[in-house]
Protein backbone atom coordinates (compact mmCIF):
# COMPACT_ATOMS: atom_id res chain seq x y z
CA UNK A 1 0.00 0.00 0.00
CA UNK A 2 2.86 2.04 0.98
CA UNK A 3 4.79 1.94 -2.07
CA UNK A 4 1.78 2.71 -3.97
CA UNK A 5 1.16 5.84 -2.61
CA UNK A 6 4.19 6.42 -3.44
CA UNK A 7 4.50 6.03 -6.79
CA UNK A 8 1.10 7.45 -7.12
CA UNK A 9 2.62 10.73 -5.10
CA UNK A 10 5.77 10.69 -7.68
CA UNK A 11 3.54 10.76 -10.55
CA UNK A 12 1.10 13.84 -8.97
CA UNK A 13 3.95 15.79 -8.02
CA UNK A 14 5.49 15.50 -11.33
CA UNK A 15 2.32 16.13 -12.96
CA UNK A 16 2.00 19.42 -10.72
CA UNK A 17 5.16 20.57 -12.13
CA UNK A 18 4.37 19.98 -15.54
CA UNK A 19 1.25 22.55 -15.27
CA UNK A 20 2.72 25.55 -13.62
CA UNK A 21 5.49 25.06 -16.01
CA UNK A 22 3.35 24.93 -18.92
CA UNK A 23 0.29 27.59 -18.04
CA UNK A 24 0.60 31.37 -18.94
CA UNK A 25 1.25 34.11 -16.49
CA UNK A 26 -1.57 36.68 -16.46
CA UNK A 27 0.68 39.67 -17.91
CA UNK A 28 1.88 37.57 -20.49
CA UNK A 29 -0.64 38.68 -22.89
CA UNK A 30 1.39 40.81 -25.91
CA UNK A 31 -1.13 44.00 -25.69
CA UNK A 32 -0.28 44.05 -21.68
CA UNK A 33 3.32 45.09 -22.25
CA UNK A 34 2.51 47.71 -24.56
CA UNK A 35 0.06 49.70 -23.14
CA UNK A 36 -2.79 48.62 -24.33
CA UNK A 37 -6.07 47.80 -22.20
CA UNK A 38 -6.06 44.39 -21.31
CA UNK A 39 -3.48 45.48 -18.78
CA UNK A 40 -5.91 46.34 -16.71
CA UNK A 41 -7.05 42.68 -15.68
CA UNK A 42 -3.97 41.74 -14.57
CA UNK A 43 -5.00 42.81 -10.94
CA UNK A 44 -9.02 42.53 -11.86
CA UNK A 45 -11.07 39.69 -11.18
CA UNK A 46 -10.21 36.87 -13.42
CA UNK A 47 -13.38 34.59 -13.56
CA UNK A 48 -14.11 31.25 -13.16
CA UNK A 49 -10.78 30.18 -14.07
CA UNK A 50 -10.07 27.29 -17.38
CA UNK A 51 -9.02 24.16 -17.41
CA UNK A 52 -4.96 23.91 -17.06
CA UNK A 53 -5.86 26.63 -13.62
CA UNK A 54 -8.48 23.82 -12.46
CA UNK A 55 -6.76 20.98 -12.42
CA UNK A 56 -3.32 22.68 -10.97
CA UNK A 57 -5.57 23.16 -8.44
CA UNK A 58 -6.43 19.31 -7.85
CA UNK A 59 -3.11 18.56 -8.45
CA UNK A 60 -2.04 20.58 -5.72
CA UNK A 61 -5.05 19.36 -3.47
CA UNK A 62 -4.05 15.56 -4.19
CA UNK A 63 -0.26 16.41 -3.61
CA UNK A 64 -0.95 17.88 -0.16
CA UNK A 65 -3.44 15.14 1.07
CA UNK A 66 -0.87 12.48 -0.06
CA UNK A 67 1.88 14.16 1.83
CA UNK A 68 -0.06 14.10 4.79
CA UNK A 69 -1.06 10.45 4.35
CA UNK A 70 2.45 9.41 3.74
CA UNK A 71 3.56 11.21 6.56
CA UNK A 72 1.63 9.58 8.95
CA UNK A 73 2.25 6.02 7.37
CA UNK A 74 6.09 6.75 7.81
CA UNK A 75 5.36 7.55 11.19
CA UNK A 76 3.64 4.31 11.94
CA UNK A 77 6.37 2.31 10.09
CA UNK A 78 9.08 0.41 12.75
CA UNK A 79 12.56 0.52 11.57
CA UNK A 80 14.23 -2.94 10.88
CA UNK A 81 17.72 -2.08 11.75
CA UNK A 82 18.68 0.89 13.71
CA UNK A 83 22.07 1.23 13.66
CA UNK A 84 22.18 3.84 17.19
CA UNK A 85 20.24 0.74 18.98
CA UNK A 86 22.54 -1.10 20.61
CA UNK A 87 26.10 0.64 21.59
CA UNK A 88 27.41 -1.91 23.37
CA UNK A 89 31.17 -2.45 22.75
CA UNK A 90 31.41 -6.10 22.09
CA UNK A 91 34.20 -7.68 24.42
CA UNK A 92 37.16 -8.54 23.02
CA UNK A 93 40.13 -11.12 23.29
CA UNK A 94 43.13 -9.37 23.83
CA UNK A 95 44.20 -7.99 27.18
CA UNK A 96 43.45 -3.88 27.45
CA UNK A 97 46.66 -1.78 28.02
CA UNK A 98 47.51 -0.07 31.06
CA UNK A 99 48.18 2.92 29.37
CA UNK A 100 48.11 5.20 26.49
CA UNK A 101 51.51 5.56 25.38
CA UNK A 102 54.20 2.51 26.22
CA UNK A 103 57.62 3.95 27.97
CA UNK A 104 60.36 2.06 27.66
CA UNK A 105 62.76 2.72 30.53
CA UNK A 106 65.35 4.73 28.25
CA UNK A 107 63.12 7.13 27.07
CA UNK A 108 62.06 7.82 30.43
CA UNK A 109 65.62 8.79 31.18
CA UNK A 110 66.13 11.13 28.74
CA UNK A 111 62.75 13.48 29.46
CA UNK A 112 62.38 16.80 29.48
CA UNK A 113 59.61 16.76 32.03
CA UNK A 114 60.92 17.23 35.33
CA UNK A 115 59.82 14.10 38.43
Amino acid sequence: MYEILLVVYLIVALALIGMVLVQQGKGADMGSSFGAGASATVFGSSGAGNFMTKTTTILATVFFVLSIVLGNLTTGQIKKTDEWENLEVPPSTTAPATSDVPVSPEDNKSSDVPN
